[in-house]
């Protein structure tokens, strides 16, 4: 891909720390081959095995996009005119779908992206993962201008498609190219789409997304960092106890020792004669032993409990680590109430705001350029009313107004307002 950006005359981002995204995606999908596969010698030879996993990285990503970006999100502009049609083209993309989940893969591989472009008479909204964004200059860590790149079929061909956002006297020009895959040549680019847009204006039609974290990898990329990314060490904990906890059922199973004697025997391989059991029986084992004169069950000892309490700690530390307190994860049997709430004071609260603000800037961006290009002319304030409820019990802020309105606080119809009661 840099190869092709240097022919359009563009130098990217050092991608050097683009091989971490390719670690982070495989803790993210909960397969990593270095540590999920490995031998073990069984007293003949070596084996393959596989480490049992938890994707806990995942699921890590899906709590903090279900935090921030939720059904009740509420996105609203100075009148209604302007909020119903910025609704209207985020409902026809199936914004509120997609949002989440880019949130989600942005707190996963450290980097995600909307593009926005109009198609005939319809606003497109584009959603981009980290591997196929590339910085080409940014300032106080706000990436100014960008590429994006991928993958793409046209007419049967396998090709890469990079469209370009620049910035020419103050002003955007999109610019986009079409490569044949194996030549790496410049080929014509579908009708629909032009070689060079200009905006004619500042406004960029395209915002990027990041945890609100330090890149650790690398402090001048403006490329951001997985959530998880230093929390590796824990993920592997989480995976390590959790892979024992399993073979301690698998290794902990009821076994019946059998005397030869008394078992069936067959030709084996080596044409000596070895018992035969039903392929399906795993609990039975022939024993050689003259002394072994009838059945004798062996029952091995589960640890659960330790297991169950080293799995608690490992979640918990991953909890913190990743921002969500230390209590987000509990092994237990029970699941924990639905009234349990977030604390203000907790690091979660703190940490879920912290976020907020790189989400909000670029949803309040994407409504701007949706709206530039249905030719509003200006920037609009956009209001982001991120989910309350996740804070505070319903329950309990219904009876918190019931008291401010008989202390006289807040009067019936700020109570109506607030909680949108009407009149019978």
């Amino acid at each position: 891909m840099q190869e092709l950006l240097k022919k359009m005359g563009l130098e990217t981002a050092d991608r050097s720390c683009y091989s971490l995204i390719d670690t982070w995606n495989d803790w993210y999908q909960g397969q990593v081959r270095s540590f999920h596969r490995y031998s073990q010698f069984n007293g003949k030879r070596k084996i393959s095995r596989r480490r049992y996993s938890l994707c806990m990285a995942k699921k890590v990503c899906e709590d903090w996009a279900n935090l921030i970006m939720n059904e009740k999100v509420k996105i609203s502009l100075p009148n209604r005119h302007l909020t119903e049609r910025v609704n209207k083209i985020f409902d026809d993309n199936n914004f509120r779908v997609r949002a989440n989940r880019l949130i989600e893969l942005a707190f996963a591989l450290g980097t995600a992206a909307f593009t926005v472009y109009r198609q005939g008479d319809e606003i497109k909204i584009d959603y981009i993962r980290a591997d196929m964004i590339y910085p080409i200059s940014w300032e106080n860590g706000i990436i100014r201008e960008c590429a994006f790149g991928g993958e793409k079929t046209v007419n049967g061909k396998s090709c890469i498609y990079i469209q370009a956002h620049l910035l020419e006297d103050g002003k955007y020009v999109v610019k986009n190219r079409l490569f044949d895959k194996v030549t790496k040549s410049e080929i014509a680019l579908p009708k629909e789409l032009k070689p060079d847009f200009y905006t004619g204006s500042d406004i960029p039609l395209f915002q990027i997304i990041t945890p609100n974290i330090i890149n650790t990898a690398d402090y001048n990329s403006p490329m951001g960092i997985s959530v998880f990314a230093n929390a590796i060490d824990v993920l592997k904990g989480c995976d390590l106890v959790y892979d024992s906890y399993c073979n301690e059922f698998r290794l902990g199973k009821k076994r019946i020792v059998v005397p030869a004697g008394m078992a069936q025997l067959q030709c084996g391989e080596d044409s000596g004669m070895v018992p035969l059991f039903d392929d399906n029986d795993t609990e039975f084992y022939a024993f050689p032993d003259r002394s072994l004169t009838d059945l004798k069950e062996i029952n091995m000892e589960i640890r659960s409990s330790a297991h169950s309490e080293g799995l608690q700690q490992q979640l918990n530390l991953l909890s913190d680590k990743c921002g969500l307190g230390t209590d987000r994860y509990v092994y237990t049997t029970h699941l924990k109430t639905a009234t349990e709430v977030i604390s203000e004071n907790s690091d979660l609260f703190r940490n879920l705001k912290k976020h907020e603000i790189l989400v909000k800037k670029a949803i309040s961006d994407l409504a701007n350029a949706v709206l530039f290009l249905d030719g509003y002319i200006g920037r609009a304030e956009v209001l982001i009313d991120f989910d309350d409820g996740i804070i505070e019990d319903k329950n309990a802020e219904f009876e918190r107004y019931i008291k401010m309105i008989t202390a006289g606080i807040v009067s019936v119809e700020e109570f109506r307002e607030h909680f949108a009661i009407k009149e019978a």
